[in-house]
């Protein structure tokens, strides 16, 4: 059996993977994966809980704080965000260094336990970040590495490498995602509704804007309101 396990963060972009995932193996056949990597913000994994449980996918939180440890970074420190890159590292000090790699490997030796050979993740190097670990070469080139490092037939499928924000917005409603993109998360500051000012909100606005549709998540706040 074509199973697949998505790497889940319950955003816009992995919530249009899951929708992905369901059309192209069937909702029977894929699984959710979340990691506790000891970000600021834990509405993240309480909101991809709930996306699961919205589209009746089985959903896994692993715990690895690692990153917590490490530190140096907006994502897990309280440390105020600044997500334009800097003259001196060329990165916002929301990239955690390693962060797609190690979720990725974890996921993929989750897959291997379990006979899934296809993994799915929501990067794209189209995003305004650069962030190294979601350009394509890297991804194929860790694909390769896991492949020989576990003697197994892993695929990591991006559906939204190459989309823009606007282009992955029309993909969701295609795919029949735009109900659940209304209790998707995106904000950096983790604040519900969303701040509407950190980059990701502002990424996140402008692909709605260029798509010419309302965003589900800013109109449940104002039906609220």
């Amino acid at each position: 059996m074509n199973k697949a396990l998505i790497v889940f963060s319950g955003g816009q972009d992995s919530t249009t993977c899951l929708f992905w995932a369901i059309n192209t193996f069937g909702r029977k056949n894929i699984l959710c994966l979340s990691f506790d990597y000891g970000q600021r913000h834990k509405i993240e994994l309480q909101v991809a809980q709930k996306m699961a449980q919205i589209a009746s996918i089985p959903h896994t939180v692993l715990p690895i704080n690692t990153f917590s440890i490490l530190g140096g970074n907006a994502l897990t420190d309280n440390i105020e965000i600044n997500d334009q890159a800097s003259p001196e590292d060329q990165l916002p000090n929301t990239f955690v260094p390693g962060r797609n790699l190690i979720f990725l490997t974890y996921a993929a030796a989750y897959a291997y336990q379990r006979g899934i050979k296809n993994i799915i993740t929501g990067v794209t190097q189209t995003d305004y970040s650069g962030y190294p670990d979601c350009r394509e070469n890297t991804l194929h080139s860790l694909e390769q590495t896991l492949r020989l490092g576990m003697e197994y037939d892993i695929n990591i499928h991006t559906p939204l490498m190459n989309l823009s924000k606007a282009e992955t917005v029309l993909l969701a409603e295609e795919l029949g995602a735009m109900k659940a993109m209304a209790y998707t998360h995106t904000c950096y500051n983790g604040e519900q509704p969303p701040c509407g000012h950190c980059q990701a909100c502002l990424l996140r606005a402008k692909g709605f804007a260029q798509a010419n549709r309302i965003d589900p998540l800013v109109k449940r706040f104002e039906h609220y309101e």
